[in-house]
């Protein structure tokens, strides 16, 4: 093989009024930060102590003159505003990530059978070239569905992935991806993810426990799952949006080759970040 293989806190100084800054995050349920977003600080008597702008982070920095109790209002166009009672203490505070819905969306996916629709779907997987920088993949071609249930922790879904669609940009690497030293694609042609169990993880996450079929070899791996809400679609369906992230050492599926290019350091590293971006379309 060749090598074709701060928003942080503080104080500042006004003039003979010391500020203190309140700080957070903003995101949506789908993890990622909200913008255009505000933040308005209100005190008890109905007076605006500050209001700032959320950046391109999701981060945010308000600047108040007075210490004590306030109401804290983020609000951004198409969501749900958010209002929440803080204390402001004299050195600051820090909010951490407020999350943001939008309107029409719960905490948990509507039951009924929905389909992955791969053309607004991805799975992507990043390796490690020589300990120094990263290889990014993904595939084309893979199909899939899930079951959502009431209770959720009875949900399952199910996934296929055509192996021999593997695209890391390069054609040489590709080639060997598809080869006896990795995944082997003329005599298992097709991965398959079998979810079975859902696990409560936090406000709009869940672990899957399920079991992944690779190049041969069958093992549990859990996947790392967060819900990014329900929409209707233009053309009268319903659509919901899930991202998932899974670790894998490759040697336990029997992909062993590698190549040693000085003591402790191998050409290619044997762990794998799976992450999956999907969109479903409710078939039921």
């Amino acid at each position: 093989m060749n090598d074709a293989w701060s928003a942080g806190s503080g104080a500042g100084a006004g003039t003979g009024t010391r500020q203190r800054m309140v700080t957070g995050g903003v995101h949506g349920r789908d993890g990622w930060p909200v913008e255009p977003a505000t933040v308005t600080l209100v005190g008890p008597t109905g007076t605006q102590l500050g209001r700032a702008a959320v950046d391109a982070e999701g981060r945010f920095d308000v600047p108040v003159t007075d210490a004590g109790p306030a109401t804290l209002i983020v609000a951004a166009p198409g969501s749900v505003p958010v209002a929440r009672s803080v204390t402001v203490p004299a050195q600051g505070l820090d909010v951490g990530v407020i999350t943001l819905t939008r309107p029409g969306d719960s905490g948990t996916p509507r039951p009924g059978r929905w389909t992955i629709d791969p053309a607004h779907s991805t799975i992507a997987v990043t390796g490690q070239h020589l300990g120094l920088s990263k290889i990014h993949g993904r595939f084309h071609s893979f199909s899939g569905e899930l079951v959502i249930t009431d209770p959720l922790e009875r949900s399952g879904c199910e996934a296929t992935i055509d192996a021999a669609s593997i695209d890391t940009g390069n054609e040489q690497r590709d080639a060997h991806l598809r080869s006896a030293d990795f995944m082997d694609v003329d005599r298992y042609p097709t991965i398959r993810y079998r979810g079975t169990a859902v696990e409560p993880a936090g406000p709009g996450r869940w672990t899957v426990r399920g079991l992944l079929d690779l190049a041969g070899t069958t093992r549990e791996v859990p996947l790392e799952l967060r819900y990014g809400g329900t929409r209707p679609d233009p053309w009268g369906g319903v659509r919901a949006g899930f991202t998932a992230t899974a670790r894998l050492n490759r040697e336990d599926f029997r992909m062993n080759w590698n190549q040693a290019v000085e003591l402790g350091l191998s050409l290619v590293g044997a762990h794998l970040l799976v992450e999956l971006d999907i969109q479903a379309v409710l078939a039921d």
